[in-house]
């Protein structure tokens, strides 16, 4: 049997009509699970975690918007746009009542939601910290992934990606390393130090398919993913 990742999803509610709402993923992150060996499962915000993560092997995070600056004792910038507080708690609730051992791998938004839950901090606007917005554009981009890693193992001394982020960690949260960075020092990846694979990729992986960095890293997280399910029995 495929290894079952489990895939959280934003939403949009309505209160009017007889559609109350829908479901939303980015095809290609379901796409990504699949070419790598998976069989990916969507999870809506109203899952609860008790009941549904017994029937995954692994976890993905996917991108989404901005987190809360009040989290880490800031107030507002104006260029955030928040994450719906629904989503962001529902995320934060799997990733919470997760075993130690499940496989976690959060993009974008979902790196920093591992950072922030860790106690980690976020900037909130790059451009105002690197003079530049090419984070935010898709501009494919090369990073450096520090030795010792995990990430390392998996990607070797430099991975290319595309990014599309105007918030990016700042303070690593407790538990976590700093794993990959662009050469202007923006943090792109971290890894946690007290679980087998949990591992937070700022750019988005799921973009760029065809890069060699991409499948290994979907092929080693579906790997993990493979061993969870083995020691499941």
């Amino acid at each position: 049997m495929k290894p079952v990742i489990g895939i959280t999803t934003s939403s949009e509610r309505k209160t009017e009509g007889t559609r109350t709402g829908v479901i939303r993923l980015d095809w290609n992150y379901a796409e990504a699970v699949e070419m790598a060996g998976g069989a990916p499962i969507l999870l809506p915000p109203n899952a609860e975690p008790e009941d549904v993560l017994p029937l995954v092997d692994g976890l993905l995070i996917p991108g989404g918007d901005d987190i809360d600056p009040h989290l880490w004792g800031e107030r507002r910038h104006e260029k955030t746009s928040l994450i719906d507080p629904v989503r962001f708690d529902s995320d934060s609730g799997f990733v919470r009542a997760a075993p130690d051992s499940l496989p976690i791998l959060g993009i974008c938004y979902g790196c920093q939601l591992l950072n922030v839950l860790a106690g980690g901090s976020l900037h909130q606007h790059v451009p105002d910290v690197v003079g530049h917005g090419e984070h935010g554009t898709g501009t494919l981009q090369r990073y450096a992934i520090l030795e010792g890693t995990i990430l390392r193992s998996i990607l070797g001394e430099e991975a290319e990606g595309r990014s599309y982020h105007h918030q990016a960690i700042r303070d690593i949260g407790e538990g976590y390393r700093l794993a990959a960075a662009c050469d202007d020092g923006v943090v792109e990846a971290i890894e946690s130090v007290r679980h087998g694979f949990r591992i937070g990729i700022q750019w988005h992986p799921e973009r760029t398919l065809q890069s060699s960095s991409s499948n290994r890293l979907f092929h080693a997280f579906l790997h993990a993913a493979a061993r969870y399910q083995a020691a499941k029995g």
